[in-house]
């Protein structure tokens, strides 16, 4: 009897939970597969650098702490970096709260929001410019410190679009025709963005932790009834392993051939929401990040010495232990640092960030791993991991010729990367490095995940029917 009443409410809650999210799972599947190609649109470092004018170096008059000082903006920034801006040289300051503030590197003065003028000179008489505070592409947060946008359009064949920051006079995405309507059936419906909605970001998490969730459920109730349905050594009287006809045949063949997949893919999305905040962020906390770099140590006009070369385009000043590093930059990507940081240096600074944990191994990787791997991003190397005693087993990764902190990874965070990354993008090197092996497969398991959510959802849509009819 106990065993009945549980199959009629396994039924039961499959049914209404596959009825209520039915539309959803065949969204993120299907569009799974276009995000398989085309990702969602961002500003690679080398498009970035790529954008910038070379620096006038005539024109850089004031030190970074004498322009920072006339400017208002003495405590020590968040970020600091040199480049053109409107044809002049600028200091682009990042406060420890985010706020970004653009300063003449002749004058020292704080810098007003670009017109729209300003930002379309650059790119020829073809280009035309809207204002854009907030829009698809730009929803995410991480835009907010410089927001609104002047988004100048090039006029060229791909449709290339550039959001130009009215606040800093920087480029800081730029999109194409191709990227903007794939994503309309890729990025969007399958990371619910709707503007109105990924704008108000708690609202946003929620809504995709409880329909991901509610989902996880019903594929998880349908594997369980369609296992227990299927007869592979008593057939049913028919002859037949499942007990239905028609589609919902086809529903239970292909639930109890691919739900196993489905289920990994839906329940690795909500994981992905980090529910409970059970993971760590890979992003080192900003008092971390200080540590890291030690006291701030003063930026003259002679910290450009011997940087001031033709095609540079930008320089970054950071710190290392308290030691200033300038990272000169021109607009194909290649890179000079002064002074390089010694390793010794680098340990030196790791330890000031983690200071109640003891180094408890050094190691460079020269090729990816299992945690250190290029997929759809991409992976400094070779990079330094330094792994702590602290009980979350935190490692830094260093990138050995800048010094820069790039991520922190603890336990909780190399779970993640099990139980997220790679059960949802089969991100294993064996299978992902061959490919279109990758492809072949990914292929195969999201066209199951879809046959079983189209079937599903018209299997619905035919019960609410019926219901509608018999009320």
């Amino acid at each position: 009897m106990r065993l009945k009443s549980l199959k009629r409410w396994l039924i039961l809650g499959h049914r209404w939970l596959g009825i209520a999210t039915g539309l959803f799972l065949a969204a993120w599947v299907l569009s799974g597969l276009v995000m398989l190609y085309v990702a969602f649109p961002a500003l690679t470092e080398a498009e970035r650098l790529s954008r910038l004018a070379p620096i006038a170096w005539d024109r850089v008059l004031l030190g970074p702490d004498e322009a920072l000082a006339r400017a208002g903006l003495a405590a020590p920034p968040g970020g600091l970096s040199l480049s053109m801006r409107a044809g002049a040289p600028v200091y682009q300051v990042t406060t420890r709260a985010g706020a970004r503030h653009p300063v003449s590197a002749e004058t020292g003065q704080a810098l007003g929001p670009l017109d729209a003028a300003a930002a379309r000179a650059p790119f020829g008489p073809d280009a035309t410019v809207r204002a854009v505070r907030r829009d698809p592409w730009t929803v995410r947060d991480r835009y907010d410190p410089v927001r609104p946008f002047h988004v100048v359009a090039l006029g060229d064949a791909a449709g290339t679009e550039l959001y130009v920051s009215a606040r800093t006079g920087a480029v800081v995405l730029d999109t194409t025709r191709r990227e903007r309507l794939w994503n309309w059936l890729g990025a969007i419906p399958h990371w619910f963005y709707p503007t109105p909605l990924r704008a108000r970001a708690e609202l946003w998490r929620g809504t995709v932790l409880w329909v991901s969730g509610l989902a996880t459920a019903g594929v998880l109730g349908g594997l369980v009834l369609g296992i227990w349905r299927l007869r592979l050594r008593r057939p049913y009287a028919s002859g037949a392993v499942t007990p239905y006809r028609g589609l919902a045949r086809w529903h239970h063949l292909l639930g109890t051939l691919g739900g196993l997949s489905l289920l990994s893919f839906v329940a690795s999305g909500w994981l992905s929401m980090n529910p409970n905040r059970w993971f760590s962020p890979r992003t080192p906390p900003a008092a971390m990040a200080e540590a890291y770099a030690g006291p701030p140590a003063p930026i003259g006009r002679e910290a450009l010495d011997g940087l001031a070369r033709p095609g540079i385009v930008e320089v970054r000043f950071t710190q290392v232990d308290g030691r200033p590093v300038r990272i000169a930059a021109d607009a194909q990507g290649r890179r000079l640092v002064a002074p390089a940081p010694p390793e010794a240096a680098l340990r030196a600074a790791a330890a000031r960030a983690l200071p109640e944990a003891r180094i408890a191994g050094v190691e460079t990787l020269t090729a990816p791993d299992a945690y250190w791997y290029s997929h759809h991003d991409t992976r400094t190397l070779p990079v330094l991991r330094v792994r702590f005693d602290d009980p979350a087993a935190t490692w830094l990764h260093i990138d050995p010729e800048t010094g820069a902190l790039l991520d922190r990874l603890d336990a909780s965070g190399r779970l993640q990367r099990w139980l997220f990354e790679a059960p949802h993008r089969l991100d294993f090197a064996f299978l992902f490095q061959a490919r279109p092996a990758w492809d072949a497969v990914m292929w195969l398991l999201n066209g199951l995940g879809a046959g079983i959510a189209l079937s599903g959802v018209v299997l619905g849509w035919r019960r609410l029917r019926r219901t509608a009819r018999i009320g």
